[in-house]
């Protein structure tokens, strides 16, 4: 029998500064039963950082053709593809073949930083793809927020990120790890 997935609410309120984007989000998460509050409060983070009327959750865990997250134009084409964690090299680059721009947010300290060690010579060349790591301490901080129904702002200013219930404000420190490639002419 399948474990069915936790059903989480919340009400995100986002005021991005730096894009001009205020807008508050009714949001339902399912929690896959394989997945932690941690992945899953990445996943949220993630969202508000890339906040668009388009944007929305993939299947999730049980997905392999889906991300986490995911924005399409109204033809249909994937403009932006994001994936928390440490996806397959194989993944990330048919994500890259497949849509404009790719984000993929890692974290848990040591362990994402094996898995770009051992990824990022492939990665290296994906000239749409953005890398962007929380260090654990930071995920582990996002995790303690996650409850049921949930009422979280998300302030972003001159890059620096705040996510924040009624009690507690979690600075959100992001490591740029690789940037899409320029094009010189």
């Amino acid at each position: 029998m399948a474990l069915k997935a936790t059903i989480f609410k919340t009400e995100l309120q986002i005021a991005d500064m730096d894009r001009h984007y205020y807008h508050d989000h009714a949001l339902t998460l399912a929690r896959h039963a394989s997945e932690t509050d941690e992945r899953m409060m990445v996943r949220l983070l993630a969202f508000a950082l890339h906040a668009h009327e388009a944007l929305v959750f993939g299947k999730g865990l049980s997905a392999d053709d889906e991300p986490d997250l995911w924005h399409k134009d109204l033809t249909g084409n994937i403009e932006t593809w994001i994936d928390v964690g440490q996806p397959d090299e194989k993944r990330i680059r048919k994500a890259c073949g497949r849509a404009r721009q790719v984000f993929i947010y890692t974290y848990g300290g040591r362990s994402a930083d094996i898995w770009w060690e051992q990824n990022s010579s492939t990665l290296e060349r994906a000239k749409n793809l953005t890398v962007m790591n929380l260090p654990a301490d930071t995920s582990q901080a996002l995790a303690k927020l996650a409850q049921r129904n949930m009422q979280l702002q998300c302030r972003i200013q001159e890059g620096q990120i705040w996510v924040a219930d009624k009690d507690t404000t979690v600075e959100v420190e992001l490591t740029t790890v690789k940037t899409p490639a320029t094009h010189f002419h």
